[in-house]
């Protein structure tokens, strides 16, 4: 597959913030690593002029945008220069209703495949109107992926798609929280020293917005010792903050803001004793700050969130513990396991790296997608992980 020639569309690109845009830029230069030629379209987030630059050796256009509808770009050059891409394969993900709707005006005559990065949740009104439309775009689909095998069976747009599903789990260039620098040991001894003198250190980071459950790590810690470390900003903060108030927590619970960059979270992880990972909604389709937990020997203390990925990320009873949705009591006694019995947080945190090599390296998702690819494009049969998930109820055990 050498030289082989493929576009992601994607909806921003780096240094633009997102899950997606990270995982965007992570497959891209992966994939460019082993040999592929690898460009990238997206709208430009700063709704400057269309501009084309580089980013090591991906190409990426930023086209213009003219104005942002209920979180729909409305990109007018996009449709005619997608009709132009010139490439062997075009790798859409979403939710992107600009994409979807500029492959519908280009029909760029290239085969099609989509990473589903997740449903529309809260946004279905929206998403119901939208739907008949991405059903017509996905006409020209010739493989979906999704990040685990267990989100197809929650999601009634992909039900119809069996013939075409695959899974590809989100990847992380590892090396950084495997064998962090000497920077980053010195850093997480000084967040020891500071916050966990007087005992456990606990971690939680990402936007404060409903679905990350940050309110039941508050409320948790009024059942366990230690301070709780909330990365981040966004807006259910003051919420947060009144919460921890309320409960008398304010002085356990510390607000750092937001990191400059994703790499800044390493000291915080090799510092902390447990992550924890409280999401309650299936906005939360896979949680990728898990891997950088599990690859930094953080074990991480996560949520059964039905049709997710996230309790499939880090395992219950191997890397890290698993609670209900929306129960801080459960969180709270899964922490005071960490704390108690003997042996058992080193025994997840090593069984937590293992399982970040063996899964979910960003060179092994590269390989992965290249084998789908493979398969679009000749009809070369993909790897067994990659194999289409059954949508059964078994699929969620």
């Amino acid at each position: 597959m050498t030289g082989t020639r493929v576009c992601h569309l994607g909806k921003y690109y780096h240094p633009a913030p997102g899950g997606i845009e990270s995982h965007v830029r992570t497959l891209a230069h992966a994939q460019a690593e082993l040999g592929l030629s690898v460009q990238v379209f997206c709208a430009n987030h700063q709704a400057g002029p269309t501009t084309v630059e580089t980013d090591g050796p991906i190409e990426v256009t930023r086209v213009r945008r003219l104005v942002s509808l209920a979180k729909c770009d409305v990109c007018p050059e996009l449709g005619a220069r997608l009709a132009r891409i010139d490439a062997d394969i075009i790798h859409l993900h979403v939710p992107n209703p600009a994409m979807v709707l500029g492959l519908l005006h280009a029909r760029p005559g290239k085969p099609v495949v989509v990473t589903y990065h997740s449903d529309l949740i809260r946004q279905k009104f929206l998403g119901s109107i939208f739907r008949p439309i991405e059903r017509l775009a996905y006409r020209q689909v010739r493989a979906i992926m999704t990040s685990s095998p267990l989100y197809p069976q929650g999601s009634s747009f992909l039900r119809p798609y069996t013939d075409r599903l695959y899974v590809l789990p989100h990847g992380v260039e590892l090396q950084p929280y495997l064998d962090p620098s000497s920077e980053d040991r010195e850093r997480a001894a000084q967040i020891r020293a500071q916050y966990a003198s007087d005992g456990p250190l606990w971690l939680c980071a990402g936007r404060h917005v409903y679905y990350k459950g940050f309110v039941n790590a508050i409320r948790a810690l009024t059942r366990v010792r230690g301070r709780l470390l909330l990365l981040g900003d966004g807006p259910d903060q003051q919420a947060l903050r009144a919460e921890a108030q309320r409960l008398g927590v304010d002085d356990r619970v510390i607000f750092t803001g937001s990191l400059t960059h994703t790499l800044d979270l390493v000291p915080y992880y090799h510092a902390a004793d447990a992550f924890w990972f409280p999401s309650n909604a299936r906005s939360e389709a896979f949680g990728l700050v898990q891997v950088e937990a599990m690859a930094s020997g953080c074990p991480v203390i996560n949520t059964q969130i039905p049709h997710s990925g996230v309790a499939w990320v880090s395992l219950h009873e191997e890397t890290g513990l698993t609670v209900p949705v929306d129960d801080p009591v459960a969180l709270a006694a899964a922490a005071n396991r960490l704390l108690t019995e003997p042996g058992l947080r080193d025994r997840f945190a090593a069984a937590a790296k293992r399982r970040a090599v063996r899964e979910f390296d960003h060179r092994i998702m590269a390989e992965r997608s290249l084998a789908i690819y493979r398969h679009v494009l000749s009809g070369a049969p993909v790897t067994q992980f990659a194999r289409r998930p059954a949508l059964t109820p078994s699929a969620t055990s």
